[in-house]
């Protein structure tokens, strides 16, 4: 393995997407991750086939968030999954789990007692709605705990409209990488201390984070947010419009003054300087509607090709509106190190990249996705085990 967690180890008891996306970035990184998953498995491993209502022979979802781990199915309904579980864990960095709290109870799994056990352990819980209060335990999806109740979704619905629908894992993937960057800082806390700790996230919080300029403005002014829609938008100037083709792109004139005579330049109107109504951010922001209706005339007469030639040339800042066919098309993506080589059975496979390089501990993708209990007598060799006692805990239920 290489890059800059090379030499970690992590155990994973995570279910779907939160927790399981922060150990693929962690083996992604170069971490020794070991994903402990019951019998049946993680019940992600099936849902993309279910969902995509055809057959397809690969889950790309679950590849990205679990490409590179190790995997180890356990039967925790019993005294010796359990013990071996506790054994991985004792040998363990970081114990990454999004299991709620109710579970992780019974399971006797709780801070306190793998601290004692295990003093430079890592522990990481990822949760819905936190560790504590009365919503602890409730079932929670990305689309509940963070785009529904944390608020994300109504920041972006004006009134009129039906709420917008959240794409797949957009907050399990937030916060992943939330998780992740806790985990490392308590990491480095341990090289200082030699003991580790607990780091705690939940969805809930991370989408308070998310539209934390909202939800500050909120508590600080008093002031809720209303979702604003091309023609109230604060700024003209930063929102989107259509070129003669129908494509949408979006400009980017944050400071209003200092951009608008750059604007005026490329759509071939200074007229429009000397105009009351647009003359400063404030009187266009009383004319939003009518400034918007005026570019969008105005913006109908070129393709965006032939805009984005004019933009550049004037230092109008903009960007297109793309697709995901686009993007993966985008050489400026592939430059900026989108996309990664996975090793797959039959060769390998471009897919999405963990979103940071590093210029020295660089990481490579090792491996795909594990299959259910792939790794799991290799790891339980790697524990002392011998064949013999692996096949008598397959005998008994504890492997399948």
């Amino acid at each position: 393995m290489s890059g800059p967690l090379k030499g970690i180890r992590v155990v994973e008891l995570g279910f779907w997407v939160a927790a399981p996306a922060a150990g693929g970035i962690m083996a992604d990184w170069g971490a020794d991750v070991i994903k402990v998953e019951p019998p049946d498995g993680d019940p992600f491993r099936g849902l993309f086939l279910k969902g995509a209502g055809m057959d397809v022979p690969i889950n790309p979802p679950f590849e990205l968030d679990n490409r590179g781990k190790r995997s180890i199915a356990l039967n925790l309904d019993t005294e010796e999954g359990r013990a071996i579980l506790l054994e991985l864990i004792a040998r363990a960095d970081v114990f990454l789990t999004n299991l709620r709290a109710r579970a992780l109870e019974t399971l006797d799994l709780g801070y306190d007692r793998l601290h004692r056990m295990n003093p430079r352990l890592v522990y990481c819980h990822v949760s819905g709605y936190g560790p504590k209060g009365p919503d602890r335990d409730r079932a929670a999806f990305d689309v509940g705990a963070f785009w529904s109740r944390a608020a994300v979704v109504s920041t972006l619905s004006p009134p009129e409209q039906e709420p917008a629908s959240q794409r797949g894992a957009m907050g399990d993937h937030t916060t992943a990488l939330t998780a992740t960057s806790a985990i490392c800082a308590a990491l480095l806390a341990r090289e200082r201390s030699g003991e580790g700790q607990k780091v705690e996230t939940s969805l809930l919080r991370v989408g308070g984070y998310f539209i934390g300029w909202d939800l500050n403005i909120q508590l600080r002014l008093g002031l809720p947010a209303v979702p604003a829609t091309r023609h109230t938008s604060l700024n003209p100037m930063i929102t989107c419009y259509r070129d003669s083709a129908g494509r949408w792109f979006w400009l980017l004139g944050l400071q209003g003054d200092r951009m608008w005579p750059d604007l005026l330049r490329a759509i071939g109107k200074p007229e429009l300087g000397a105009d009351p109504r647009f003359a400063t951010m404030a009187a266009r922001r009383e004319n939003a509607a009518a400034l918007v209706d005026l570019l969008d005339a105005v913006f109908t007469r070129r393709t965006l090709a032939e805009w984005g030639t004019i933009f550049d040339r004037e230092n109008v800042w903009w960007a297109p509106v793309q697709t995901t066919e686009e993007l993966a098309r985008d050489p400026q993506a592939r430059e900026a190190g989108l996309f990664v080589k996975v090793p797959t059975a039959d060769g390998e496979a471009e897919m999405v990249a963990t979103p940071v390089d590093f210029g020295r501990s660089r990481w490579s993708v090792e491996a795909g996705a594990p299959e259910l209990g792939q790794h799991s007598e290799e790891i339980l060799l790697e524990m002392g085990r011998n064949w013999e006692e692996i096949a008598a805990l397959k005998e008994r239920g504890v492997l399948p």
